[in-house]
């Protein structure tokens, strides 16, 4: 399914519910998630109604272990600041295929970047190469996706709301 620039390949999502569902224990930490799983295809009219904000729908980025998407996610006041150092960052380091989006919010920027099939390890590797430039430049208040830290069903990522 294509969401903006984005090809999603994936068999199930996730929608987020008012309360608490699950509680994950993982490498001694206890994760409680808010995302129900859906075993089955994301559909065009389910889009719709996340774009409209009637749901919430996250979509996962693992698949066995590898991803084609890092994901860069921002959430604060300096989100214009973010936007315009990301953007500086990926041409002085010769990244072209990526895309900026706002999430629910305005003052929440999602930057995916495509790459071809990277294990968890390889994406962790790129990730913390552009988080350190970014914190050199300003106080990291983002996230990146995705972590071999964090659970599988916390390896997913909101679809977003607006091209940027």
């Amino acid at each position: 399914m294509k969401v903006f620039d984005l090809e999603l390949y994936t068999n199930h999502y996730y929608i987020k519910k008012n309360t608490i569902l699950d509680k994950i224990k993982f490498n001694n930490r206890t994760f409680y998630s808010k995302f129900k799983y859906i075993d089955e295809p994301l559909t065009p009219l389910l889009l719709q109604q996340h774009l409209s904000k009637q749901y919430t729908i996250a979509i996962p980025l693992l698949k066995n272990g590898y991803t084609d998407y890092l994901v860069l996610e921002y959430k604060g006041e300096e989100y214009k600041r973010f936007y315009h150092l990301t953007k500086h960052l990926f041409k002085t380091i010769k990244i072209d295929n990526y895309y900026i989006y706002e999430g629910r919010s305005e003052d929440t920027i999602q930057i995916f970047i495509y790459v071809n099939h990277f294990s968890i390890e390889e994406a962790e590797k790129k990730l913390k190469i552009y988080s350190d430039a970014l914190e050199k430049k300003m106080v990291k208040r983002w996230k990146t996706l995705p972590s071999s830290k964090l659970p599988l069903s916390y390896n997913i990522i909101t679809l977003p709301y607006k091209k940027i």
